[in-house]
């Protein structure tokens, strides 16, 4: 395996599957099923989800909410999607634990960093809820921040898409894929691949970033072994 120790992010509209809305058992269990191939190789997991299947702060802001409660709405949200995601993992035989940045003791343990490395050293499976615990932040930068802080070798961000393109890949059939950018080409080309806060903060840390398809079986996988799946942004 090319990583000893990774950061998955996962996107919380990821979890809606076929549905329009909330979270789909059968998405769950394929996660599940994908991620136990690398745990079963060795690999310490650490993961931070996304809550926008169930609920946006930023959504809710642009229609009159208070930023701050929206915010805060959706990091529960994150909650309730590592939750849902525990349990999923336990379901499939891997151990796990869930930390928040909030404290909500009666589900999760709050976070501390060498806690939740202790746990990754006994090849649990962590995963971070509630974002960085502030609004204006989000789950991207909570992503970074957690992997800088537990020694996370790489960031894999898994999306629908299949990398990152010059364009739009689902409204531009002439959209060029990109096996390996640098992050300076990224900011210079103005490229989506994380919120600019995530993206310096993984820049000034050197921590590098894979783009890819987590929906195709065995992306996962590959992408841990270092086979070029998806695209890779480093410095």
């Amino acid at each position: 395996m090319k990583y000893k120790r990774i950061l998955l992010k996962l996107s919380g509209e990821a979890l809606m599957g076929e549905r329009q809305y909330g979270i789909d058992p059968k998405r769950l269990a394929e996660y599940a099923a994908e991620i136990k191939q690398i745990h079963d190789k060795g690999i310490e997991i650490a993961i931070v989800i996304g809550g926008g299947n169930i609920f946006r702060g930023i959504a809710g802001a642009s229609n009159g909410m208070d930023r701050v409660q929206g915010d805060y709405m959706g990091m529960l949200a994150t909650v309730i999607n590592g939750m849902a995601l525990q349990g999923a993992l336990e379901e499939a035989g891997m151990q796990t634990r869930l930390q928040t940045a909030l404290k909500i003791e009666a589900i999760a343990e709050p976070y501390i960093k060498r806690r939740a490395t202790r746990h990754l050293e006994k090849g649990r499976i962590v995963i971070f809820g509630a974002g960085t615990g502030n609004p204006y932040f989000t789950t991207d930068t909570a992503a970074v921040l957690r992997g800088i802080e537990v020694g996370a070798d790489v960031i894999l961000k898994g999306t629908r898409v299949d990398g990152v393109y010059n364009a739009d890949p689902e409204k531009d059939a002439n959209a060029v894929k990109f096996d390996y950018i640098t992050f300076e080409d990224v900011l210079a080309k103005g490229l989506n691949v994380m919120d600019t806060t995530a993206f310096t903060l993984s820049q000034e840390n050197k921590l590098p970033i894979i783009v890819f398809d987590m929906n195709k079986d065995g992306n996962l996988l590959k992408v841990c072994e270092g086979k070029t799946v998806g695209t890779t942004v480093t410095i």
